[in-house]
């Protein structure tokens, strides 16, 4: 592994690199902080892909395509005089300093769940309007669920234990239950994001990540329907729904 002294020259490179790209490159000339939001964006579902798939080498590729964007932002930022990188890291070392006094002062936490609730306090202090100002609205629907209900838990909104989250699931369930079959789409619609809020809530108490265990189960239905695709011996518009499931259990029994 490379020495403190070797990770702040390979740093110094990247922003000198970056200096040179923006002077001479007619692309990153070009690029503002809009045009990179997009590119950001695909290149953090890239690293989440590399993390699922546990690929190391994919992963310290993506962490330094990400870094390469911070970096692009930061350097539009400074020729618009808003701020340089050494801002930027300077304040997350404020901001980290200020967030673990368990480290930086003399407050003392019994574990993790004690060091969520102060870090939550901390931010109120620090002129947080809301517990949820921190959720940014574009997160995808499931993660931001996930986020809220985290973060309202470490004020006290909270269930005590998981079985009062299951109850609350099956009465969600009971509720679309009762709407699904009528005429009214958007009673349907609330009732059923009640199930998912919940269902989403109980996995939370259980330990389990229900992005990621969606994004498993998309990937094991794709290699399962992808060998079906593979396997069949004539077209799947000519095949029944029989056929297509031997093949199914085929997958599903083997490197499934």
């Amino acid at each position: 592994m490379n020495s403190f002294e070797q990770k702040k020259e390979a740093f110094g490179r990247l922003l000198t690199i970056m200096d040179e790209l923006r002077e001479q490159c007619p692309w990153d000339k070009k690029q503002t902080l809009e045009s990179l939001r997009n590119l950001t964006i695909e290149e953090t579902y890239e690293l989440a892909d590399a993390i699922l798939n546990n690929d190391l080498e994919e992963i310290k590729e993506e962490t330094g395509d990400i870094m390469l964007h911070m970096v692009f932002y930061a350097k539009i930022a400074e020729e618009k005089g808003a701020f340089d990188i050494a801002d930027a890291l300077h304040a997350i070392c404020e901001k980290l300093i200020n967030r673990h006094p368990h480290i930086y002062g003399d407050v003392n936490v019994e574990d993790e769940e004690e060091v969520k609730r102060n870090w939550e306090q901390l931010k109120m202090k620090e002129g947080k309007k809301s517990v949820l100002s921190g959720v940014p609205n574009s997160l995808p629907a499931m993660v931001k669920a996930y986020r809220m209900q985290d973060k309202t838990a470490q004020v006290g909104f909270e269930w005590e234990n998981a079985d009062q989250v299951w109850e609350k699931v099956e009465e969600e369930m009971q509720e679309f239950k009762e709407v699904a079959n009528g005429n009214d789409q958007d009673k349907i619609e609330e009732e059923f994001g009640d199930i998912l809020f919940s269902l989403i809530n109980y996995a939370r108490f259980k330990n389990i990540d229900p992005e990621t265990a969606l994004e498993k189960i998309n990937r094991k239905f794709k290699y399962r329907f992808q060998y079906i695709e593979e396997n069949a011996a004539k077209s799947l518009e000519e095949m029944t729904l029989e056929e297509m499931d031997l093949l199914w259990n085929e997958a599903k029994n083997g490197k499934s």
